[in-house]
């Protein structure tokens, strides 16, 4: 038992000595080939701490190969963009002045639902309050707000504000969302009738959102376009 915790102990040591040569970074921070080191150093701490028969330095040792793998890729991709690309990926614009590129959502695999939860988390309501979006190697969005958003008050230029009211998907690559349609009080009539007046078919909907004022936002499939307008 003892012999058990003086080899935890060491290996957490380790292992905490590891992490530090690789630098200060939160999880969602990690690059690709950091996260795969850091699952690795996971599995190979765990054998020695379960089976005491095996040599202490049997985790510890391929722990420092891999930290000394990742400090030279690290500084190999510090001079090369090209290392760097290949491994980590480049950042990708999803949306451009309001108009979502759905080309780019579709090479990333990103949902319209996890798109809109991490605007949220950005304080952004709105596709139309977007200049730019873009997801960046490590996996978080970074939003860039129209000017006119970010800087201009309404009451700097001596207008009344206006509350945008709270959007939220309803119809996602042609499906409904009915717990969205209830949060307003709507439901597949209104998005039938809605769809009928723009003439578009509900298979044809790429996104379809609305906000607690009745304004809605269509967005047809394979088109950049939006249409805006109140129900």
């Amino acid at each position: 038992m003892f012999i058990s915790l003086v080899r935890t102990i060491i290996l957490y040591l380790a292992i905490i000595a590891a992490v530090r040569i690789m630098g200060k970074r939160q999880i969602s921070q990690l690059q690709t080939s950091e996260l795969v080191v850091t699952m690795l150093i996971s599995d190979l701490a765990v054998i020695p701490m379960q089976d005491s028969g095996q040599p202490l330095f049997s985790g510890i040792i391929p722990i420092f190969v891999l930290i000394a793998l990742e400090v030279f890729l690290s500084y190999v991709m510090l001079k090369s963009s090209k290392v760097r690309r290949a491994i980590c990926g480049k950042p990708v614009v999803i949306i451009r002045d309001g108009q979502i590129l759905q080309e780019n959502m579709r090479e990333l695999r990103l949902s319209i639902e996890d798109l809109f939860e991490q605007l949220r988390q950005k304080d952004v309501f709105a596709l139309g309050d977007i200049a730019y979006a873009i997801v960046e190697t490590n996996g978080t969005l970074s939003v860039v707000k129209k000017a006119a958003v970010d800087y201009l008050r309404p009451v700097d230029a001596g207008i009344e504000p206006q509350d945008g009211g709270l959007e939220v998907v309803v119809v996602s690559d042609g499906q409904l969302s009915d717990a969205s349609l209830r949060l307003f009080g709507k439901d597949g009539d209104w998005v039938e009738k809605t769809l009928k007046k723009e003439k578009t078919a509900l298979d044809e909907v790429f996104i379809l959102t609305v906000n607690d004022t009745g304004k809605y936002t269509l967005v047809k499939k394979g088109k950049g376009s939006e249409k805006e307008a109140s129900a």
